[in-house]
């Protein structure tokens, strides 16, 4: 790869000025989508662009507010829990795959209520149940723990809604079997 004071990437052009050169290629990829320091760090290597110049482009756009982890990290767990309902842990590897600080990332998932956390999970169990049919106990437990355990919840979290979910299946056929019992009689 040609280094950034060789070409321009784009137009194959030699590079009169890096640090406008570094800018744009961080103002538009966060023109695109909010990003994490480390993201837009990584984009500039890739460009070729010199790691001195990178930091003082990422430092000035920190400066101005244009990248804040912090702000970042809350919009992603936000928009992660809502779209996929992903549990702290899940949302812990998506921060670290994003280049959030363990730091950042324990004071914002410190802000995810667990009663949130428990009702997400209650309405990831209904929505599959109703899929699962007719299935036995031991098959309905094993799917629902595992797409639980893919979203990052806790055993005792999934245990917990798992049962409630299970008790009410056989509460709703006892019903239904009551019903069909008054009906024939």
């Amino acid at each position: 790869m040609k280094s950034l004071d060789e070409v321009d990437q784009g137009s194959g052009n030699q590079v009169s000025d890096p640090l406008s050169f570094a800018r744009n290629i961080a103002l538009q990829q966060l023109n695109y989508a909010p990003r994490s320091r480390k993201e837009l760090a990584d984009k500039l290597k890739g460009k070729g662009v010199p790691e001195d110049i990178s930091e003082q482009v990422l430092d000035r756009l920190t400066e101005v507010g244009l990248i804040d982890d912090l702000t970042y990290a809350q919009m992603l767990v936000r928009s992660k829990q809502n779209s996929r309902r992903l549990a702290k842990r899940a949302l812990r590897v998506e921060l670290t795959k994003k280049g959030i600080s363990q730091d950042i990332a324990t004071q914002v998932l410190d802000e995810v209520d667990p009663d949130d956390e428990l009702e997400m999970a209650r309405l990831i169990v209904a929505k599959k149940m109703r899929s699962l049919g007719s299935a036995d106990t031991v098959t309905i437990q094993r799917r629902l723990s595992g797409l639980l355990a893919r979203k990052g919840y806790a055993s005792n979290v999934s245990m917990l809604v798992i049962r409630e979910a299970l008790t009410q299946r056989s509460l709703d056929i006892e019903a239904e079997f009551d019903a069909a019992d008054f009906v024939l009689d």
